[in-house]
């Protein structure tokens, strides 16, 4: 094997980031508590001051990378931030951390994602979707939660989506269901004393808290409905999934 060729090269960084990744998601699922990890990282995030958002952007890269789950930052950004700052920095975090998987996945760790999702009727239907459509499917399967978020950020690497209009596509699409979960986690940190603003507040108060999280609620399944049937239009049904 002549190593000294610059293509050869390449191809052997690339596989060997990929292993590296992959061992990494291995070990961090199989030998950690990542959810405990991730609450704990949340609670130490909450004491950093104006570093904490920053700090809390990185780890929301990290766990899209590593396909770790982002609920439980993107509900604990409103907890420990509020809403305003905690919309701010889930959004800033989720669409940077989908574009690194992205960007992982078309360069870095190609065949491990084809490997991944290979016979997956589901995954087949979004990229021929997207060779039609481009941006517009992109933008449905965020609003849409049928298709989970961490494969999801490696399958389009494996499209020929353009970058920037994933990003854009992903950014948006992402807003009303991340802004709810951020509402949700800001109520619970103001009910637990954890939010940035935890002063007592009073009745009324609290009964506009509940009347906006209803609405917010209602608006993003009713979105969600709406992406679901566009995407069943642009999409073919499939057979059972695999």
């Amino acid at each position: 094997m002549n190593i000294s060729d610059p293509g050869r090269r390449r191809t052997i960084v690339k596989v060997l980031l990929a292993l590296i990744i992959v061992a990494a998601l291995i070990a961090a699922v199989r030998f950690f508590d990542v959810q405990q990890i991730l609450r704990d990282a949340l609670a130490w995030i909450s004491g950093l001051g104006p570093l904490g958002p920053v700090i809390f952007v990185g780890l929301y890269i990290l766990a899209c990378v590593f396909l770790l789950p982002g609920a439980i930052l993107t509900l604990g950004a409103g907890a420990v931030f509020g809403f305003v700052q905690g919309a701010v920095a889930a959004s800033v975090g989720a669409t940077l951390g989908a574009t690194c998987a992205f960007l992982v996945g078309r360069y870095l760790a190609r065949d491990w994602v084809a490997r991944r999702i290979a016979g997956n009727d589901r995954f087949r239907a979004v990229d021929e979707a997207v060779a039609r459509e481009g941006w517009k499917i992109v933008f449905l399967t965020r609003l849409s939660p049928a298709f989970p978020f961490n494969i999801l950020n490696y399958a389009f690497g494996l499209t020929k989506v353009r970058l920037k209009h994933y990003f854009f596509a992903s950014w948006v699409g992402m807003i009303p269901g991340m802004f709810m979960y951020v509402y949700i986690g800001s109520l619970a940190g103001d009910l637990a004393g954890l939010g940035a603003g935890n002063n007592e507040r009073s009745l009324g108060e609290w009964i506009m808290y509940g009347v906006g999280l209803a609405a917010t609620v209602v608006v993003t399944v009713f979105i969600t409905r709406l992406a679901r049937e566009a995407l069943n239009k642009r999409i073919p049904t499939q057979g059972p999934q695999s």
